[in-house]
């Protein structure tokens, strides 16, 4: 059980760190090992509805769009894309729930540090790896590229790894400026978001979890929400300009500092 002050503090991490490829997961995970001496993998799932909320409003014109698109237009290649790239995270996820929500695994420090390490390396020399020929943006994406960039963003399901900075190296890969990337990311991830949302509202032992906790996670997300929209805004207008490199840097840095203090304590 949080505190109030906790959890603010908890969905400031959520908002902040879901939208730049810094890994929610992984921050979350230190915070409350920090705060509480353990983490509570149900709390973090609560707080994707915060950050949920932020994409659908966020995107609601692009959301439009693709709607229109598939009825009115009969066009469905960016929601195919998405599709393509939601399904491999969607079902791994749902098999492998169990393992993914183990206190060793999701709550484990060294998990997270080394999780920050490797993806934050690629980040750092990503402008030097060979990418496929350029594509406009996510709907010009090939339907094979989109479904890579899936595979890819199955990793993030290990905290750490940041949902957000997998799926944008995979879409820089695949050919997407990093700008372009950023936004399909965001795109591609609102189906599993959602889908996370079912089925929290649909387990009886999660929906239990809510009733007792109902006042600090109603706080927690919105805080999460207003980081959330702050951070969505940053990270698109910045990527317009720079590379991930300063994020490698930042996520290298702190999983050095973590493994380093989890090594010395022991």
């Amino acid at each position: 059980m949080f505190t109030f002050l906790q959890s603010i503090i908890l969905g400031l991490v959520q908002g902040l760190t879901e939208f730049i490829p810094v890994s929610s997961s992984g921050h979350l995970v230190l915070t409350q090992v920090l705060m509480a001496g353990a983490s509570d993998h149900y709390f973090i799932a609560f707080l994707d509805l915060g950050t949920t909320l932020v994409l659908i409003i966020y995107f609601r014109k692009k959301i439009y769009e693709i709607l229109h698109n598939i009825f009115i237009d009969r066009n469905i290649r960016l929601a195919r894309n998405i599709l393509l790239t939601a399904i491999p995270a969607g079902i791994v996820g749902y098999l492998l729930s169990d393992f993914i929500n183990t206190s060793w695994f999701f709550g484990s420090v060294v998990v997270v540090a080394i999780g920050l390490i490797v993806v934050g390396t690629i980040m750092i020399i990503l402008e030097r790896l060979p990418k496929a020929s350029h594509v406009k943006n996510g709907e010009a994406l090939p339907a094979k590229r989109a479904l890579v960039v899936g595979i890819v963003q199955v990793l993030a399901l290990i905290p750490g790894v940041s949902r957000s900075g997998s799926t944008i190296i995979a879409g820089r890969l695949a050919g997407l400026s990093a700008k372009e990337a950023a936004e399909y990311s965001f795109l591609a991830a609102l189906p599993i978001m959602l889908g996370v949302a079912l089925k929290l509202f649909a387990g009886s032992t999660e929906r239990a979890y809510l009733m007792t906790n109902l006042s600090t996670v109603v706080v927690s997300n919105i805080f999460a929400f207003i980081a959330g929209m702050i951070a969505v805004t940053f990270m698109l207008n910045y990527l317009k300009r720079h590379s991930l490199a300063v994020f490698g840097w930042y996520r290298v840095a702190l999983g050095v500092i973590v493994l380093t203090t989890f090594l010395l304590v022991q």
